[in-house]
């Protein structure tokens, strides 16, 4: 059996990078998915590539999760498709990097909006099912960036506001048997790193290199590594851990 044998997960950006790698990871240990995602048709190729396991499904749906209406249809249709839903995700997340002097309004709210308000919105639509049930596990993508990053004063800020929001809200449902734990990935290799290296005018390769050589175990990361932290965190091996924060990062910032 499964750690997630009978549980429905809902990842949000799980059309790629993380987001399907902890979507991979939860499939085969048992869990039936929802892949919650603004491009609905590479969530779609997403979820059926998922290596699912005995009766478990899969569900993909196209949402803003910035938009309070379409979060709440979105959930409401896991609910209904997936006949419940027990562990959330909150993984999607943008970027539009820029020096503060050149950072327009529209990058700010994005990233923003995106990252904490869709987290926001998502925890708040899951939770009266999680509380009606007594269990429920949340987990938040933060990111090493929240510690500081030049160029990045939006994404920082949304990256340390979830650290604050998985904070308050461990305390907050804690006692109605739900867990929120945050991971804070270093470099992973994604879609997302990859510009990131062709708008410094970089190599993918050289931008990766240079990226193994600033922690410890002198490589990058992979979805798979940020996966196998999110099954744990969303286990029930990890329901005394609530309210904190794992950094996957090869011991980039010791």
């Amino acid at each position: 059996m499964g750690r997630y044998d009978g549980r429905v997960a809902v990842i949000t950006g799980g059309a790629r990078g993380i987001g399907v790698g902890i979507a991979t990871r939860l499939a085969v240990e048992g869990a039936s998915i929802a892949l919650v995602d603004l491009d609905e048709a590479a969530a779609q190729e997403a979820a059926a590539e998922l290596p699912l396991s005995g009766s478990a499904k899969a569900v993909a749906i196209g949402a803003d999760i910035s938009d309070a209406a379409a979060v709440e249809h979105a959930v409401d249709r896991v609910v209904t498709e997936l006949d419940g839903v027990h562990v959330l995700v909150n993984n999607a997340g943008i970027t539009r990097d820029n020096l503060l002097g050149k950072m327009s309004d529209e990058d700010w709210d994005r990233v923003l909006g995106v990252h904490l308000r869709g987290a926001f919105l998502m925890s708040r639509a899951v939770q009266k099912y999680f509380i009606e049930q007594r269990y429920g596990k949340i987990l938040n993508l933060s990111s090493t960036s929240a510690l500081g990053k030049r160029g990045q004063v939006n994404y920082a800020t949304a990256k340390m506001g979830l650290q604050g929001f998985t904070r308050s809200l461990g305390i907050e449902l804690g006692p109605h048997g739900i867990t929120v734990n945050a991971i804070a990935p270093g470099f992973i290799v994604s879609e997302m790193t990859d510009a990131t290296a062709v708008r410094l005018k970089m190599s993918v390769d050289e931008f990766r290199r240079l990226g193994a050589e600033k922690n410890p175990v002198k490589r990058v990361g992979q979805p798979e590594d940020v996966a196998a932290a999110a099954a744990f965190l969303c286990s029930d091996e990890a329901s005394y851990i609530t309210g904190q924060t794992l950094y996957v990062d090869g011991g980039a910032k010791l």
